[in-house]
Parts: structure tokens; sequence; C-alpha cells
């Protein structure tokens, strides 16, 4: 049964080796350049191919002021509204799709003036010698490039490439319509004169050079008809802010490659502001001049008409006697008359003002109350806040789509309204009792006339009617002039504090310094993260603290990298580090083996986890140490399924174990001599098709039996144990067991495989073989790291009197390790 102990390797491969880690990093640094090289190359080329980007900024105040002319006696008051309100709605305003699109298409800002430069086309707007008007009710060339190009002070070509499609789009500005044409040149060329009109199917212009213009004959330009919709677009992305100390301050920053777009479109997008605002503020006298005008026109034929039949009345007549007895009843009527005109269009002022209530929801177009002459306070202030909120509403429906900001203002709309009708009804309850009191006077002054002659009685009738003509129409031109002071008095509540103005700097972009620190940062980041997945992905073996983690199986040595073209290393390079690394294995092996009791043979096995881990390589070579020191010394390959042990040798594999397994061999007759002195081979012989019968079998035990009374060291070279059991079945004839485990190679999860059975008593006396190592940052390893088994690594300048270096190293690496020695880095 298994206990959990068996699994608590588990738990040690939670930690992470971060000294190994930075160790292995710098054995990228190959990679680390690269990477830096390239992200440096791909922001220096981002720096000189991205056009500058430039951010102009201009200040602006919002005031909340009435023009000193407004009295009560004008009456002609209307407000923008407090300044908080007023700055949101002109933020908004400047953000706004319609406002935009009056600015675009005041500068004509869809078409680009283009010079062509090195990576990119420069916009040379402000800078170009020439501008061109254009037929907006006629179709643009839209999307491709115009090229201009001066033969002379007043003769230019004009180009336009149709080889990629000759089906182009053309735009109408008029109303931003599309149509399309079709073209059967591959190229248009042709010559036209300045100031000239070009109608072309494609093109309706006219091009004039700029009076400052100089030096631009053989100069080419080209010119641009992009989309309005999307011009407007870029410039809704303006950054309008209110100042945090300061409400009614208000910037604005637009950012662009062109300084002298940004100054005019920054400069003409408060002009149109004002303009419209200032419009909108003169909407009650506006209102009201247009409401006289109109009345005006009607009083002056009734006032010609009255002063004819006035005329007519008096031909032939005495004047003097006609006019005698009656100036002052005259005066008095006319007195009267007026009174009572000024009541009635004050009711019907009030009449219609109830049922335009009733009956619209636009009333920004309502003239000024004191038009009828009402004074009334309340009156007069509820219609100014009414016509305010309308002209808002109005104004924001413009840049705001949805209904739900509208609410608020349909509700106060509504609560003036109703106080509207409650002041209209109590003011036409007193203006009727007035209207009363004045009709009793005038049946009064008539009764009085009425004992005048008749001659008289008539005379009286008609300058009376001429009289209230002529007091109305003065009225009414007094009021209109009174609004037209009111309206040419007022001012834009916008002000500009800062124009937009070009004082050189304002560069924005690109971000040179920044492009470069982001490169050196995802130059190192990049490979850093490949190296750290490596690293957490990483699961072979690769330091001898990984076996340490995995298991409490002892290492028993560490043997470095093969450096000859076969597996005879130690006997061709005696003394290199590799075979001091054997013979300090050996050393430790004969150390255990003077723990088991006796002078006897000693058998040790080798196994691994999987094929390739070297295992052969160190039983040939652990063999050799043994022979070396003339001990007789045989290795049996016993991998059944793949032999290869026999090839070093230059020996073949007709005959071998399996023979001998079968009763076909003698054990004579299977050994066969190396050339290394003490050293002989047993090769596995033909792949038999039950190999774990065979080494299960009686003839298995005899055999090692009769190699213990003819050699001192016996060397069995197994199949991997992680693979197949045949190992396992050898276990138990071994005095010693050692597991080959390669640098890079072996997995983790082998470890544990053969630290299970170890616990188990399947395999006794086992030591792990740590083969492979190289000394080498990138398994997590500084240079002279050492871990003291034997001679093979950490040596020192003692040892180096007694083993062979390889120190052949080619090319740019030896030029390097010479060049490190100058500089004793």
């Amino acid at each position: 049964m298994l206990d959990t102990k068996d699994f608590s390797f588990f738990e040690t491969q939670n930690s992470f080796d971060f000294k190994g880690f930075l160790i292995r990093l710098l054995s990228y640094w190959k990679w680390f350049l690269l990477s830096l090289i390239i992200t440096f190359l791909v922001a220096y080329n981002v720096n000189i191919r991205k056009p500058k980007v430039y951010g102009l900024e201009s200040l602006i105040v919002i005031k909340d002021e009435n023009n000193s002319f407004f009295t009560s006696n004008t009456s002609l008051v209307f407000n923008w509204g407090g300044v908080s309100e007023k700055v949101q709605t002109i933020i908004t305003t400047l953000k706004s799709r319609s406002h935009n699109e009056l600015v675009v298409d005041k500068l004509q800002y869809y078409i680009q003036y283009l010079k062509k430069g090195k990576y990119y086309f420069e916009d040379v707007y402000g800078t170009a010698p020439f501008k061109v008007t254009i037929d907006k009710n006629k179709g643009q060339l839209t999307g491709a490039p115009i090229k201009i190009k001066f033969l002379s002070p007043t003769e230019f070509q004009l180009s336009v490439d149709f080889m990629e499609n000759r089906s182009r789009s053309l735009i109408h500005y008029v109303d931003n319509s599309r149509s399309r044409f079709s073209i059967g040149e591959v190229e248009f060329s042709k010559k036209f004169k300045v100031g000239e009109n070009i109608n072309l199917p494609f093109l309706h212009l006219r091009l004039y050079i700029l009076p400052e213009a100089d030096q631009y004959v053989g100069k080419e330009y080209f010119l641009r008809f992009d989309d309005f919709n999307a011009t407007v677009g870029r410039y809704k992305s303006i950054d309008v802010n209110a100042d945090t100390k300061a409400q009614s301050v208000v910037s604005l920053q637009l950012q662009g490659a062109n300084k002298y777009r940004l100054v005019e479109y920054l400069n003409e997008t408060i002009n149109v502001l004002r303009k419209n605002q200032l419009e909108s503020k003169n909407k009650f006298a506006t209102n009201t001049i247009n409401f006289i005008d109109s009345t005006l026109v009607v009083m002056e034929a009734q006032i010609k008409d009255a002063e004819n039949e006035l005329k007519d009345f008096r031909k032939g007549k005495n004047v003097f006697e006609l006019e005698s007895g009656g100036e002052k009843l005259t005066e008095r009527l006319t007195e009267f008359d007026s009174q009572k005109d000024l009541i009635q269009r004050k009711m019907e002022y009030l009449n219609h003002l109830k049922s335009y209530l009733e009956k619209s929801t636009d009333f920004s177009r309502l003239p000024a109350p004191s038009v009828a002459g009402i004074d009334d306070p309340n009156i007069l202030v509820n219609v100014s806040k009414l016509i305010q909120l309308s002209a808002e509403r109005e104004e924001l429906g413009y840049a705001v789509k949805s209904d739900d900001i509208f609410t608020e203002f349909d509700v106060e709309m509504e609560a003036l309204k109703k106080v509207l009708l409650e002041n209209i009804s109590s003011a036409k309850g007193a203006l009727q009792l007035d209207l009363q009191l004045i009709n009793r006077n005038i049946a009064n002054a008539e009764g009085e006339i009425s004992q005048l002659p008749e001659l008289k009685q008539e005379h009286i009738k008609i300058t009376r009617k001429y009289n209230l003509k002529d007091n109305i129409y003065n009225t009414f031109l007094q009021k209109r002039s009174e609004a037209e002071i009111i309206r040419a008095a007022n001012s834009s509540d916008v002000e500009f504090i800062d124009t937009a103005k070009d004082v050189g700097g304002g560069l924005k972009g690109p971000k040179t310094s920044v492009n470069y620190i982001l490169a050196a940062f995802l130059g190192f980041i990049i490979p850093f993260v490949i190296v750290l997945l490596i690293t957490l992905l990483d699961n072979n073996v690769n330091s001898v603290e990984d076996i340490q983690k995995m298991t409490k199986i002892p290492v028993i040595g560490i043997i470095g990298k093969k450096n000859t073209e076969n597996n005879l290393s130690v006997f061709e390079k005696p003394k290199s580090p590799l075979a001091e690394s054997f013979r300090a294995i050996r050393s430790s092996l004969q150390f255990l083996y003077k723990k088991q009791k006796g002078e006897r043979t000693k058998i040790l096995m080798l196994t691994s986890s999987v094929s390739g881990e070297g295992k052969t390589f160190c039983s040939i070579n652990l063999a050799t140490v043994f022979a070396l020191s003339e001990k007789k010394t045989v290795i049996v390959g016993l991998d059944l399924r793949k032999p290869k042990i026999f090839g070093d040798f230059n020996i073949d594999n007709v005959t071998g174990v399996v023979n001998y397994l079968i009763g076909q061999k003698t054990l004579d007759e299977v050994t066969q001599s190396t050339h290394i002195p003490h050293l002989d081979l047993i090769t596995s012989g033909p792949i038999p098709p039950n190999p774990a019968e065979l080494l299960m079998g009686d003839s298995m035990r005899d055999m090692i039996e009769e190699l213990k009374e003819k050699y001192d060291y016996v060397i069995l070279d197994t199949p991997p144990v992680g693979l197949v059991s045949d190992a396992l079945e050898l276990a138990h004839y071994c005095d010693a067991t050692l597991y080959v485990t390669r640098q890079g190679y072996t997995k983790k999860g082998m470890l544990g495989v053969v630290n299970e059975k170890h616990k188990r008593g399947e395999l006794q006396n086992i030591s792990i073989l740590f083969n492979g190592f190289q000394n080498k940052a990138k398994y997590g390893y500084g240079y002279g790291y050492g871990y003291g088994y034997g001679y093979g690594y950490g040596y020192g300048a003692y040892g180096e009197a007694y083993m062979e270096r390889d120190t052949s190293t080619s090319g740019w690496k030896k030029w390097l390790n010479k060049w490190l020695k100058k500089l004793k880095f």
C-alpha cells in the first residue's frame, strides 16, 4: 500500500530558485541584445516616420451680465442663464457635431494641402503658395491625391493617377452626397492657367496664388478632398475643460500636425460660437423688431388713408372755424382713444400669448410684452425666462440626441407656462375694469360733442381717427428704436482671454524619449518573459539541487559532457576532467563496497529512466576505469531489447547473453576481449521474443555465479527502469545500482518513479549518477559552482597540473576569450 510520504516530492516543486533563474537569464544575453536592437530600431523608425504632433491652447471667459440699456421701461430682458449652466452649455456646444460642421465648412478643412516628404505626405496648409475655391454643387474627386506642379508663375500642371482604380468616388459638399464616375485614361495630366476655372468630370475648382507666395515654380504639391463627416469627426475631439478654480474660464486644446490649422481652428470655433451666442442673446430683441416692422407696414397705410380723408374733408372749408370750440374735446377724446387702444393691444397680446402657450412648444419667437405696453413685472420676467429656456433647449438639440437631457427643461417650462397663464388671467381681469372706465369717459366726451354742429362733429371724428393712428405709429417707432439700441449695444458673453497663437514649441509627439524608454522596457521584458516561461515550463532535471529536491537517493557523482566522438572517453583521454569524474565515482563505489563484508566480486548495475540518458556511455567508462586499475572487469549487455554497447569496441553482436541463456553457448564462447587491457565484453546477442522471461530464469543466476568466479568487477548494462521491468529482475544480483540521469533530458517526474521503487525496496543500494553536466548558466548555474564530487569540477591551479583541459575554441570564441583576459574580466 502506498504511503502519502511517497508523493512528498510534489511539495518541493513549488519552490522557485531565484538565484538559478537570474544566472539563467545571463546565459540568454544574446536574446536580450537582439530584442533590444529590434525594439530600438522599431522605436527609431516610429520616431522618424511618424509626423510631429503639436498642441495649442486658447482661453476664453464666459460672462453673465445684462446690457446697461436694459431698464424697467424697455423690458427687453433676455438672460442666457447662470454661469454654471452657461459654461456647461458652451462646452457641450464646442464639442457638438453641428457646431464643428459650421467651423469646418467655413474654413473648408476638408481640402488638404500636401507635400510629399521622405516618409509621408506633409500638411502644408498655411505655407502652400496657393489656395483653391471649389464649386460645392459639383462633385470633387475624393480620397485620391491630385498633383499640382507649377511650370511658371502663371501656369501649372494637374495630374491624377487612376492606375489602381478607374472607378472613383465624387463628393458634393453642398449636401455631402456621393456619386461615382469612370475614366478611361490610366493617368490624367493637363496644363491650366492660374485663376482659370477647372471643369473636369471629377474636379471643379479654381486655383489662385497667395500674395505672399514666393519661389514656388518647379515645386510639386498635392490636393486631397476628404470626407466631410470624417473631417468633422477629427475636430470633434477638441479638448474643452472648465478651470477648476474659476468655473467661468474655459480652456480649449487641440492637437495636430499643422500648427497653422490649429491656430485658425481654435480662433474660428470661438468666433462662430460668439456669433451664434450673440444671435441667441438678441433673439428677443430681433423678434420684437420683426413684429414691430410688420405692424408699422400696416400702420403706415392706415395713417395715409386717415390723412387723405382729413385733407379731403377740409377742402373748401374754413379750418379755423371747424377747429374752434372743439380743440379740448378733441384732445380729450384722442387721449381716451390712445388709452383704449393700449388696453386693447394688451388684451390682444395676452390672448395671443395664452393661445401660443396652449398650442405651441417653441417659445423662442415670442415678441417682448412691452410692445403691447404690458409692464406687469411677473409677465415680463416669466416670458423672458420662457424664451431663455426655449433657446437653450433648441441650442442643446444640435449637440445632444438623447431625450433624457430635455426632461428638466420641459418640466421647468411647463411650470412657467402655468404661472404665466395665471398671470394672464389676472392681468386680463384688471384690464377689463380699465376698459370699462375708459369707455365711460369716451361716452361722456362723445355726448358733449353731439351738442356741436354736425360739420364740426364730422371734423372731430376724422381728426380723432387720424390722431389715434399717428400716436400708435409713434409709439411703435419708439419701441423699435429701444429694441434696436438694445440689440446694437449687446455683446457676446464669450470673450477671449488668450487667442490661439503659434509662439514656438508646443510639440506633443511623437514622444521620442517615451518611445525609447518603451523600447528598452519591451526589449528587456519580452526575452525575460520567454526565459521565465521556459524556466517555469522546464520539467527537466538541470542540477543536483533538482535531484535533491525530488528524492532522498544520494548523488554518487557528476559526469561532464562527452568530449570524444565515441563512448571511450576515459580510455582515449585518461587525464581529462571527464576521466577524473569516473575515477571519483570509482572511489565512491569502493568506499561503498568496504561497508559490505568479504572480499568478493562486485556487481554493479546501471539503469536509467528512458533511453538516451547515457547509461551505456557510463557503463563503458566506469568499466574502463576499473580495468585501468588492473582489475578484471566485464561489461554485460543486458539491454536485450535495444542492444548497442558493442559498437564502440568494433565487436559484432552475433552471439551474446541471449545465446547463453537459451543454452546455445557457454560463457567463454560469448565473452569477447576488447582492446582495453583487463576489460571483456559480453554483448546481448540477437533480440529475443521474451527478454523478461530470460532474465528471470535460472540461467541468469548461473551466469552471474560464473562471472563472479572469473572477474573482480561485473558491470551490468540494463534497460531503462522507467520503460520496462527488466532491470528490476536483476537488482537482487547487484551490490550497487547506479541510476543514470542526464542534465536537461531526464524528466523530474521520472525521479518520482525511481524514488517510489526505492522506497518499496525494489531497488537496493541505489545511487544517482548525474550525467551530461555542463557548467553553463542556461541551466541555472554559474561558472565555478562545483559540488566537490571528485576532481571533475571546481579544480584550481593544482588540479590543472594533473589533468588535461580541452581548450580548443574556434573563431569568435577564441577572440572573445583573449579579449576578456586582457580586460581581466
